[in-house]
């Protein structure tokens, strides 16, 4: 559904020509949020070749600190997307996966819990560990034809996604995932990102941030999907991070302690 090549891609993702073609990745940088899905159910197979995909990412020290819960029993999944904020896609789409720090098998598989299973450190490793399998997944199901939402809401409240997906000690929501055929009234378009010199530095942290070129880009870009432009995305950011805009994640710290991860 959606075909835009690599110097289409380009050009909507930074505002420029590309002045090369990389035809390989050119489906990579075509990736948008999809949040309207075909009533199409994936078959079994698919959804276990996702899941190996996933499982095929990177982790650190091969610990493999995740895990990923799918949710298709129907009053399950309500309750879950009330918990995400009420976000239709979640309701929806026909994949709905809750990828989850998980440093809890690690203690099971040992007998014990070990001394450094609650620190920082480890739920680092856990969330990073779950990123890059959730990321693997979309490349997969990317490549295949379907759509994605990542889902941030589950961290909204996790004391109520623990409840739900009846989540042991050492477990923490990190979000959710959708999957779907995209829906012909998805009307989903890629958007812009930041300059690549706002991103990539050399050697050391670069010294030139200006968010002015991208403000506009982003202005433009939201005006045409009927967005709110009275605020530049720069100061929409710092909005976003102050603790009225963070939807309770604010809170996350006290969660995390009781289910004895990040203490120190």
């Amino acid at each position: 559904m959606f075909g835009e090549t690599f110097e289409e891609a380009w050009q909507k993702r930074f505002g420029s020509e590309a002045g090369f073609s990389l035809n390989e990745i050119g489906s990579l940088l075509t990736h948008r949020s999809v949040r309207r899905f075909k009533e199409e159910e994936i078959p079994d197979s698919m959804v276990q070749g996702l899941v190996a995909a996933a499982q095929s990412a990177a982790t650190s020290s091969n610990l493999q600190t995740w895990s990923v819960i799918s949710v298709k029993d129907p009053t399950r999944r309500a309750a879950v997307a009330e918990a995400c904020g009420s976000q239709k896609q979640v309701l929806t789409a026909p994949l709905f996966f809750a990828f989850l720090a998980d440093l809890h098998r690690t203690a099971e598989y040992a007998g014990e819990v070990p001394s450094g299973l609650d620190t920082i450190e480890m739920y680092t490793v856990a969330i990073i560990d779950a990123a890059l399998a959730a990321e693997r997944m979309v490349c997969a199901a990317e490549s295949l034809g379907f759509g994605i939402c990542y889902i941030g809401g589950l961290r909204n409240q996790p004391d109520t996604i623990k409840q739900l997906l009846q989540l042991p000690s050492h477990v923490a929501p990190v979000f959710g995932l959708c999957i779907g055929t995209p829906a012909e009234s998805a009307h989903a378009e890629i958007k812009p990102r930041l300059r690549q010199d706002q991103v990539w530095f050399e050697e050391v942290y670069g010294a030139e941030l200006d968010p002015a070129e991208y403000d506009a880009r982003a202005a433009e870009f939201f005006g045409s999907q009927g967005m709110a432009t009275d605020m530049p995305w720069s100061l929409k950011n710092a909005a976003r991070t102050r603790d009225e805009g963070l939807s309770g994640r604010e809170r996350l710290s006290d969660f995390l302690h009781s289910q004895g991860l990040a203490k120190r």
